[in-house]
Parts: C-alpha cells; sequence; structure tokens
C-alpha cells in the first residue's frame, strides 16, 4: 500500500543489465531517484528483468504495491543520443534477440485480442519543451521497437485503459534513455548520455508530468 507519509507514488520502473552490460542506465535512474519527493509525490524505483511476461508481473506487483498516480517506465536504446519519449505502443512481441529466459517470440500479441495499439498518456509534447528549455536533449520518438520495451510498455497501458470508472485515472508511459558513457567507451561512436543528466531529465519529465493536464499542440512527428 502506498507509503502514508506521502500524499500519492510514482512509479518508476527501470530494466535489468542486459546481456553482458554490467549497468543499464534505465535502472540506474530509477535507483538514484527511488524516494525523491516533488510535488506531493514520492517516486518509487522498481527493477523489472528483460524477460518477456515477468516484466509485466514485475509491473503489476510495483503498481498493486505502491498503487501509484504516475507510472513512468524506462529502458536503453542504445544509439540514441536523446531522451524519446514513447507516443506508441504496439500490440506485437517480434523479439530479434532472445531475452534472458532465452525466449525469442516471434509476432506474438502482448495481449490476445487487445487493442492494436496504445498511445502514451504523458503530456510527451510538453515533456519535450520543457527538456529543452532545462538545456536537456529530447524527443517524441513514434517506435518503441518491439522488444521488451514496447512489450511493457503496451502492458502498462493496456492496464491503465482496463481501470474501473469510479477510480481514479493513472497516467503512464515510456521513455527510451541513451546508454552511458562508460557503454559509450566500449562501442566507440555510440552516442551516451551521463548518468547526472539523465537523472536531471527524468526530475524535468515527472515535474511536467505531474503539473501538465493537457498536452501542448506543436509539431514534433518525422518523415520516416
Amino acid at each position: 500500500m502506498p507509503d502514508a507519509a506521502s500524499s500519492f507514488n510514482v512509479l518508476l520502473t527501470g530494466f535489468e543489465p542486459f546481456e553482458n552490460d554490467p549497468i543499464n542506465p534505465a535502472w540506474e535512474i530509477a535507483r538514484a531517484l527511488d524516494g525523491w519527493q516533488h510535488a506531493g509525490a514520492t517516486v518509487r524505483g522498481v527493477q523489472v528483468p528483460c524477460v518477456f511476461g515477468r516484466a509485466i508481473e514485475a509491473l503489476d506487483e510495483a503498481m498493486a504495491r505502491w498503487q501509484p498516480r504516475l507510472v513512468i517506465c524506462l529502458g536503453l536504446a542504445a544509439g540514441r543520443s536523446e531522451m524519446s519519449l514513447e507516443r506508441v505502443a504496439i500490440n506485437v512481441d517480434d523479439a530479434r534477440i532472445p531475452d534472458h529466459a532465452h525466449y525469442q517470440p516471434v509476432d506474438v500479441p502482448v495481449v490476445p485480442g487487445g487493442p492494436a495499439a496504445y498511445f502514451s498518456t504523458l503530456p510527451i509534447k510538453a515533456i519535450v519543451r520543457d527538456l529543452r528549455a532545462a538545456g536537456l536533449p529530447g524527443a517524441v520518438s513514434n517506435t518503441a521497437g518491439t522488444f521488451v520495451c514496447n512489450h511493457i510498455f503496451y502492458a502498462l497501458m493496456h492496464r491503465l485503459a482496463q481501470q474501473g470508472m469510479g477510480s481514479e485515472p493513472v497516467r503512464g508511459g515510456f521513455i527510451h534513455v541513451p546508454a552511458l558513457p562508460e557503454q559509450a567507451a566500449r562501442r566507440p561512436g555510440m552516442p551516451s548520455m551521463a548518468l547526472e543528466t539523465q537523472v536531471q531529465a527524468l526530475r524535468v519529465v515527472i515535474s511536467t508530468a505531474l503539473a501538465v493536464s493537457e498536452d501542448v499542440r506543436e509539431g514534433a512527428g518525422q518523415l520516416h
């Protein structure tokens, strides 16, 4: 149940390190912000496994425990140079490589019979605006991939869409984050962003998500 000392909780999930990499910025951000308080909210950082199915189970357990008003899932997108606010989750698992349980689903729905897609309910354009105003790289992304990141993103949005009419709406979404400098050092040419900068960016994300009820209308589309 929510901690009585806080008005409400914000759930921030991050994936465990993947494959042979000893670190994952998604989890490091969530861990760094665990316990951070802002505007009456307390952040609860939770690690989730990079495994189809089990990632959703961990998300369900965390949501049941903390009863959050806002849920933000994080995942690494090696090769991206900005905080990528994902716009849409699609109902398909199509893994190019196996997960940590050696499972590699191909063209399998995340939720059988579920809608083809869900949009994030975060104010993604307002967040990008505020990130850039703070001197932090951010952009709207129109693909969260088809691996475990999209898997947990779709599951989150499906659960939020199934909320009872009488319950207070919970907002949620997914953000892909860049690699850390120590990861890029092993992969010449890979973009990176310092952990301290990424943590600062998530503070902006959370602040804007809590303050902005209706997203701004401004161009953030892509040609390809």
